[in-house]
């Protein structure tokens, strides 16, 4: 079954907390529930706690997902990362949460305003013989702590084309799956679909957004950053820009698990409620024509 999710940064960012900074939780997730989604993955402003988190999220009849998780074993082996990492596993894992996104952050550019994406990291070949048996006994740990771990491919990291998103997945093992992001596959230039359709028995994990061509054209031009570009308005929710969701859907006849609204802009020019009301309402229309069915 399907259930969908929703990520607060569609309210306010995490990797600049002054944008929606001034929008309170409360807000967020009553808005949420009365959009209709089911549940909510982490942001800055949630209880730091597993039974606080749990009992806000309840107070609104929403169900924890999970949040994000930055690796960085560029610089550190599998075992250090898994000791580094104990607390926010056991944070998802007692709050409810069934798996872990994680992403390579080592030299990551995507928080810096002042670094274009141009500058991005890109691994040696030394590095990529590094970075995948260890994100792989990494997932393996995670999996024995009793979390997936789903990787998150994302702009201004080292695994960000599609061409990345491949060797990712050939050179790790089956305890790592991947976090499907639709908007950040399409910005780096890759065809969601055809991300999919090669890897559907590996994804774990959904995130829905959408991106305005026009923009994203524009920042590509311009070398900006992925904020700059963020705060320009390159993503959007789903319909409302160039992915093709209903052939990404039908790519996955067997997916059950989180399909995620995480489509950030600038609540001053974009407002959430209406956004993700759109998202949603796209999203239960694109899901019911590739024929997958939703929790009741």
């Amino acid at each position: 079954m399907i259930r969908i999710g929703a990520n607060p940064i569609c309210w306010s960012n995490d990797d600049m907390t002054e944008i929606g900074g001034d929008i309170p939780l409360e807000q967020c997730l009553a808005e949420a529930k009365a959009i209709g989604i089911e549940g909510m993955e982490l942001g800055n402003k949630f209880p730091k706690t597993a039974e606080a988190l749990k009992g806000k999220l309840a107070e609104f009849g929403l169900a924890f997902i999970s949040g994000w998780y930055s690796t960085f074993l560029l610089e550190r082996d599998a075992d250090a990362e898994f000791s580094a990492a104990r607390a926010a596993i056991a944070l998802r894992k007692d709050a409810g949460a069934e798996v872990l996104i994680v992403c390579e952050c080592t030299r990551t550019v995507h928080g810096t305003k002042s670094a274009p994406l141009s500058s991005r990291p890109v691994m040696s070949e030394e590095e990529w013989a590094l970075f995948l048996p260890r994100m792989t006994r990494f997932a393996e740990l995670v999996r024995e702590a009793g979390l997936q771990l789903v990787y998150h491919h994302h702009m201004g990291t080292v695994v960000q084309t599609g061409a990345e998103i491949d060797r990712f997945m050939a050179g790790t093992g089956e305890a790592v799956q991947l976090l499907l992001d639709t908007g950040h596959a399409t910005w780096a230039g890759a065809d969601p679909v055809d991300l999919a359709t090669r890897h559907a028995d590996r994804i774990g994990h959904i995130h829905t957004k959408d991106v305005r061509a026009a923009v994203a054209a524009e920042a590509a031009e311009g070398d900006w950053s992925f904020l700059d570009a963020v705060l320009e308005g390159v993503y959007t929710v789903p319909g409302d820009g160039t992915v093709d969701y209903p052939s990404v859907f039908r790519a996955l006849p067997d997916y059950a698990g989180w399909v995620v609204i995480e489509a950030e802009q600038d609540p001053e020019k974009a407002n959430p409620k209406q956004y993700v009301t759109l998202g949603y309402a796209n999203l239960v229309r694109f899901l019911d024509e590739a024929g997958l069915r939703r929790a009741a």
